[in-house]
């Protein structure tokens, strides 16, 4: 695929101001024929044939998590949407399966709306979310998406470390004066031709740092729902309606020159 693309950061579950993004963005609604018990009929459809692409963490801390689901999976349903894996998704993933993992870190929300769906529903999530790719290589390898960025010699590439890198950054194995996890800052180093768009890390404003950008400005935290149009380079953002979780570390407080070096 060669675009154009609209590239949506970290949703969180804002479903309000992921609808409110797409119409910014100059999306239609278009339902899909049928309506699905799980996944209704909510879709969305762009006149120029744009795609939509998501960064991941489409779930927890957010008001709307199944909703958000529905819109993204219709979407790509419908043939007009793709979706990397977040490391919120796959731990949710893996909620819905039966494993055994800490219910945290917004994790609770998505338990305590998803919980009530019947144990079949709760598996279409599950495959759903386990069938999104770790990576996407687009534009005849000019533009990469993963979910927190992706230094140039994994591109492409599939290991357990490249699957750790696309979902939780680079790490270092330290953490920072609030208990977070300190992230290597490889975009900084970052010499590569395509350009790298990934989310993970919260940011007051879109951070461009050589041929990369973080796109997670923030929504559930009180910041804002942001997109990256390609190839046109133009962010295009709509403000989150309140704040719906109160971040470990205020946005406020990750500067420039540190902003991906954490994860909140």
């Amino acid at each position: 695929m060669t675009g154009p693309f609209d590239i949506i950061g970290d949703v969180h579950g804002c479903a309000e101001e992921l609808r409110a993004l797409l119409v910014q963005l100059g999306w239609q609604s278009q339902p899909l024929p049928t309506n699905n018990a799980l996944w209704g009929n909510e879709s969305w459809q762009h006149p120029e044939g744009r795609i939509a692409i998501f960064v991941g963490d489409l779930v927890d801390r957010g008001p709307r998590i199944l909703t958000s689901l529905c819109i993204v999976r219709n979407m790509i349903a419908s043939g007009v949407a793709h979706c990397v894996l977040g490391n919120h998704d796959e731990k949710l993933s893996r909620w819905l399966r039966g494993r055994k993992v800490q219910i945290n870190h917004g994790l609770e929300r998505s338990v305590a709306e998803l919980q009530r769906l019947h144990r079949s529903e709760r598996g279409l999530i599950a495959t759903f979310l386990e069938e999104l790719p770790l990576q996407l290589i687009l534009d005849g390898g000019a533009l990469v998406v993963a979910h927190a960025g992706l230094s140039e010699e994994l591109h492409g590439r599939n290991s357990p470390a490249v699957r750790a890198f696309c979902l939780y950054g680079q790490t270092t194995g330290k953490t920072d004066k609030f208990g977070l996890p300190i992230r290597g800052d490889w975009a900084t180093k970052y010499s590569g031709k395509a350009l790298v768009v990934f989310g993970h890390t919260p940011v007051v404003e879109p951070l461009w740092k050589n041929n990369t950008v973080n796109i997670d400005t923030g929504v559930v935290f009180g910041g804002k729902l942001s997109a990256l149009r390609y190839p046109e380079r133009e962010i295009v953002s709509v403000p989150a309606r309140k704040q719906y979780t109160v971040p470990a570390r205020p946005l406020a407080a990750v500067e420039p020159e540190d902003a991906s070096l954490q994860d909140l």
